[in-house]
């Protein structure tokens, strides 16, 4: 039911932004949980493959929002397409190898690849031991070391005096890591985890909007603790029980890896509801449709990131379509937008973002719904189903809060939890879905 209360309480929120109607309930009530289940259980399905971007599985649910759109009589809301094509590069790897000494590992069983690489071959008879791999205003572990030209060993972890919350902070992530032994002048980094064999992992390569990146970060291999020992050998016992002392080791060490670049496409699925005497604003309601796809034989099915999003966004315009084709449509423009690249950084509300159909100047809001039925098991206080977290809505306008606040007082009585909109809330979450490309365009 939270989902349905949900999309009941954005419902009469947009009529709120649009028009006066004596009773929105003649038409929010029109909300069917039937009807969401009969589009989730096809949304989130086998056939669908969980979705990833620029996929068979990505394309199907494309099709299926797009025909949903048109079969509700939505005009294309990109000129004469209801889908906004843009441009997806893939690394596929050819082949890759770790050797050291002339014995060989195997691919995933002792090493795995950042997947950012380049093609390259690299041959080195050292590697320097640099702790952490970690430099900042607090720490630096490259103080006094000279690595230009060296492959980089370091440790997949941070130093126990830091906050949990860092973590995954710029500085202890992946790529701090890299950036940190880029700037310090090395060919290379080979980091230190706990995992392997690792199952079920990314496929070796990556994809990404822009081919020409502004920077391209040295080749970076995750290696096993058996590949460590071969490196370190007698010191490994040290780094394995947190020894962050830098060292030297000579060793001859050979990492390659190949590469094919291809060029695919992914969409975002755009449906119009032109308004009336405000008909040049523009209300949009987004959610993203894409998830992770499969992983060998497993499928991550993405029931609720994002289909329970999707899901309600379809509902939503058929319940709009409803009401103005009973006279109460909205006096405003509604987009319905549903986005593909957002579990790979927002691709697809950039790409509209940046490419709007409609101008960004005549847009009023964006009312984003990101996992709409999830519910929150670490939420201890208050009614366990009857709420939702509310986030952004205080950051660029004085309007947005108030309007919710009065709607869901008279209305759906949801409990609004603003738990995220705590600027020191750790998780960011303001930062990490579609609408904040909107938001920093100003909308």
């Amino acid at each position: 039911m939270k989902c349905m209360f949900t999309l009941g309480f954005i419902f009469m929120s947009m009529v709120a932004l649009s028009q006066k109607v004596a009773d929105p309930k003649n038409f929010s009530s029109a909300i069917s949980e039937q009807s969401l289940r009969n589009h989730l259980f096809t949304i989130a399905s086998k056939e669908f493959e969980g979705r990833e971007t620029a996929t068979a599985g990505q394309r199907k649910a494309a099709s299926y929002i797009e025909n949903h759109f048109r079969s509700l009589g939505l005009l294309p809301g990109n000129k004469d397409s209801y889908q906004m094509y843009y441009p997806v590069f893939q690394d596929t790897m050819i082949e890759s190898s770790v050797e050291l000494n002339g014995i060989s590992y195997a691919f995933r069983e002792d090493y795995d690849l950042n997947l950012s690489n380049f093609s390259s071959s690299i041959l080195a008879g050292q590697v320097i031991f640099a702790g952490y791999g970690i430099t900042d205003s607090m720490h630096d572990d490259y103080h006094g070391l000279d690595v230009r030209g060296k492959v980089v060993l370091v440790l997949n972890s941070m130093p126990k005096e830091r906050l949990t919350a860092e973590v995954n902070s710029g500085t202890f992530s992946p790529f701090g890591k890299q950036d940190a032994a880029q700037r310090h002048g090395a060919v290379a980094l080979v980091i230190l985890q706990n995992d392997f064999p690792r199952k079920n992992m990314l496929s070796p390569g990556g994809m990404y909007l822009d081919p020409y990146r502004k920077t391209i970060r040295i080749n970076t291999y995750y290696i096993s603790a058996k590949i460590a020992g071969a490196i370190a050998g007698s010191d490994f016992d040290r780094i394995k029980n947190g020894g962050t002392d830098p060292a030297t080791y000579d060793v001859n060490i050979k990492l390659g890896y190949e590469k094919l670049l291809l060029q695919k496409q992914s969409s975002d699925v755009l449906g119009f509801l032109e308004g009336t005497d405000l008909k040049d604003e523009v209300v949009v309601i987004s959610a993203h449709y894409d998830h992770l796809g499969k992983r060998d034989t497993v499928i991550y099915y993405g029931a609720d990131d994002d289909g329970s999003g999707t899901v309600s966004v379809l509902e939503l315009a058929s319940v709009f379509s409803k009401a103005k084709s009973a006279g109460k449509g909205p006096r405003r423009s509604i987009l319905f937008l549903a986005n593909s690249g957002e579990e790979k950084g927002l691709w697809g509300s950039e790409f509209y973002a940046d490419h709007p159909a409609y101008p960004l100047d005549k847009t009023t809001v964006d009312l984003n719904i990101d996992m709409v039925g999830r519910i929150d098991p670490n939420r201890k206080q208050g009614d366990s189903t009857n709420y939702v977290y509310v986030v952004g809505d205080d950051k660029i306008s004085s309007e947005l809060k108030p309007i919710s606040e009065s709607v869901n007082k008279k209305y759906t009585k949801l409990e609004l939890d603003y738990k995220f909109n705590d600027p020191k809330d750790p998780m960011r979450i303001y930062y990490r879905s579609d609408h904040y490309n909107f938001a920093k365009k100003g909308v």
